[in-house]
Order: structure tokens, then sequence, then C-alpha cells
């Protein structure tokens, strides 16, 4: 499973500023607040938030080449799923407290330069390798790139039963998870900002993260393990829980006392937050098959991580100058996460299944950080960052 992230990863560059520093932050606006008067001040980068993008996408990584290494190395995907949400809602309520409305289709845009282009390249490259090479890993790719182009391949590995490859763009799954709650989430939150307060919609959001706990009980049985982990309506609450850290945050002003409550609690949580997810990441076989475990962890156990991940969230957020914040912050690691975490998302699969059809062994991890770290560096100076201009110019 991926990663990715990427979420994930996908909006690495979606709120960038051109300030320096380890928490960068936009001035607020002078326009009518609308019941979240803290959302302007909460619009710039979090370099901690970069950083543990990094982490999470060398996690993904490590997991594909050897899951011996990293049984639980798909929580990383859980992790880019919470970071998305809160990224993304925190930048439709920046705009809503501006204007007082969203603009949906300027929105959906931004997405498709931010997203599209560079995974339309990878598809094809391995449409390429297909058609000239007699490569095994990458049999398939016509039906992968379909897939993955339109964000629908979680659908279909939804709908499978058994074990199964999905080709060299079968990581993209959890961009189909993404853009699939992008789609939807933005219309349902202009509909609750518009019809109820934002007390109620702090609560409706947090009923929301609920929702999918409840349908995931009802769907379980052992042959529904696909359905589960590859549905987007199966996965909103991870989603929805970095949504909910979003809300919170842009509700309470920064001289309200639960502010400063949320700040000493998140911060005091933060590095045990990280420390649980490292413990599941290295311990605990997530897409195994381990009986009662495996029944407790697609059910509640998604939900328990959203949590763990959004409390990481809120740490990072609130307290910048933090310990964890500053490590996690530290420049390579920042940059990394901010520039080149959707490309390595993008990439590394693919990466590590032409390694494989070369049957490299020796070094084999090496040669795979290597190889993606090239290719995504490509990937950012080629065809993202060229995008992204494009993207900001339609923001402002």
């Amino acid at each position: 499973m991926v990663k990715a992230s990427d979420a994930t990863a996908g909006e690495a560059a979606e709120t960038d500023t051109a300030v320096s520093g380890r928490r960068h932050t936009a001035p607020a606006a002078p326009g009518v607040r609308r019941g979240f008067p803290s959302a302007p001040l909460r619009s710039g980068r979090v370099d901690g938030l970069d950083g543990l993008r990094t982490l999470a996408v060398a996690l993904v990584l490590v997991y594909h080449v050897d899951h011996s290494l990293v049984p639980g190395g798909s929580i990383a995907v859980d992790v880019f799923f919470t970071i998305s949400g809160f990224v993304i809602t925190r930048l439709l309520l920046v705009e809503y407290s501006r204007t007082g409305s969203l603009a949906l289709l300027p929105f959906y845009r931004r997405r498709w330069l931010r997203l599209v282009p560079a995974l339309l390249v990878l598809c094809a490259v391995c449409v390429v390798l297909q058609t000239t090479t007699s490569l095994w890993s990458f049999d398939g790719s016509w039906q992968a790139v379909g897939l993955a182009a339109t964000f629908l391949t979680n659908v279909f590995r939804a709908a499978e039963f058994g074990s199964y490859s999905g080709g060299p763009l079968a990581h993209t799954w959890s961009l189909g998870v993404e853009e699939q709650f992008y789609l939807l989430w933005p219309i349902l939150l202009l509909f609750l900002l518009r019809r109820l307060r934002p007390r109620t919609v702090l609560i409706c959001t947090a009923a929301l993260c609920v929702l999918p706990f409840l349908w995931r009980c009802l769907l379980w049985n052992p042959d529904a393990v696909h359905r589960i982990y590859n549905g987007t309506d199966t996965r909103a609450d991870e989603l929805l829980a970095g949504a909910l850290v979003a809300v919170a945050l842009a509700r309470l002003r920064t001289d309200d006392p639960r502010l400063a409550l949320l700040r000493t609690w998140a911060g005091r949580l933060a590095v045990p937050a990280l420390a649980v997810l490292a413990l599941v990441a290295w311990k605990v076989p997530v897409t195994g098959d381990a009986g009662v475990w495996t029944a407790l962890w697609y059910t509640v156990g998604i939900l328990g991580v959203a949590v763990v991940s959004a409390t990481l969230v809120a740490g990072l957020e609130l307290r910048p100058d933090g310990l964890l914040s500053r490590l996690l912050g530290f420049a390579p690691l920042a940059w990394t996460g901010r520039n080149l975490s959707y490309g390595i998302y993008l990439w590394h699969y693919p990466v590590v299944r032409l390694l494989a059809s070369l049957d490299v062994k020796e070094g084999l991890l090496s040669a795979t950080v290597v190889l993606t770290l090239a290719m995504a560096l490509l990937s950012y100076h080629l065809v993202e960052r060229p995008f992204l201009r494009r993207a900001r110019r339609h923001r402002t």
C-alpha cells in the first residue's frame, strides 16, 4: 500500500508562501471572519508537517521494497490522509472566512494542476515501457493507466477478491481515495457553512468522523478486507479527522483559553502519538491476516490511527517551536516533504517493480532510493513546478 500519499504529498505546495522560518503564516485579512476568526492566521505552511511527509513517504518506500523491514509500513497512508484532510480544509476555511463562499471550480482546477500532469507523465512512461520492452513488471500498464488517470484504482481494487497485483500503478489507489474525497468534501463543507452555525459545523464534522467506523463495522467480514481498505467511504474518517482539527482551530480566537489548553495538551501528546505510529509501523502487520486482530484493525483500528494522526498534526500545528516540530522542520526534511514527496510517492513503486524485473537484489533499497529521488527531482523541476506556477496564478 502507499502513500502517499499523497496525498498527500499531493498538496505539498498548496500553501506555499515566500517567507522563511519554521512557521510561515499569512497575515490576517481585513474581511469578515464568519465564525472562523483564526482561519486566516493559519493559512501558512508548517515545516513540521512537511518533515512528517518526508518520514511518511520514506516509510512507504521501505515498505514496498521489503515488507519485513516495516510490517506495518502502510500506516503511512493513514498519516497522509489525515494531513491531507487538515491542509485542504484549512485552505477552504481561509477562503470562506475572507469571502463568505468557496470558489469550487478554481479549487478543482488547482487540484488538477497540482496532481494530474505529473501523474500523466508517469502513466506515459509505464505505457512506453510496456510497449517497447519485455519487462514483466509493466504488463497490464494500459489498464493501470486508465484507472490511475481517472482516479479509480481504489474502486477497482475494492471490488477484487484474493491476491492482486494491479500493475506498476497499484499504489495510486490512495490518490483515488483523496481525489474522491476532495470532490465531495468542499461541496458538503460549503453546504454546512452556509446552513449552520460554526459551532454546529464543528459538531457535524466530528459526527461525520464516526460514520465510516460504523459503516466498517457493518461491512466487516474476512472477505471485505479489500473493500474496506480501498474504499473512500470506509477510509474517510482519516481525512475527516484532519478536517476536524482544521475546523476546531479555525473556530478559536488566539486569546481563547481553550486554544491554550489545546496547545498544551497537543504539544504533550505529539511525541507519544508519533511513537505509537512508529511502533505500529515497526511491529504490526497491518495488511496481514491475523484473525481477531485483523477484524479489530479494519473496524476500530483505522479510527484509532486517525485520532492518533490528528493529535500529531495538531501538535505540530500548535507548537511550531516545540522540539518535535524543530526536528521534523529540519530544512532538508521540510524541503523534501514540501517539494518532492509527491514525486517520490508517484515514482517509487514503478521503480521497485522495474528493479525487481531486472532481478536486482543486492543493494535494492539503496538503488530504489537513488533512482526514485532522481525521478522525483526531474518531475518536480520539469513538470510539477511549472504547473504549480499556473495554479498559483489562478489563486490570485
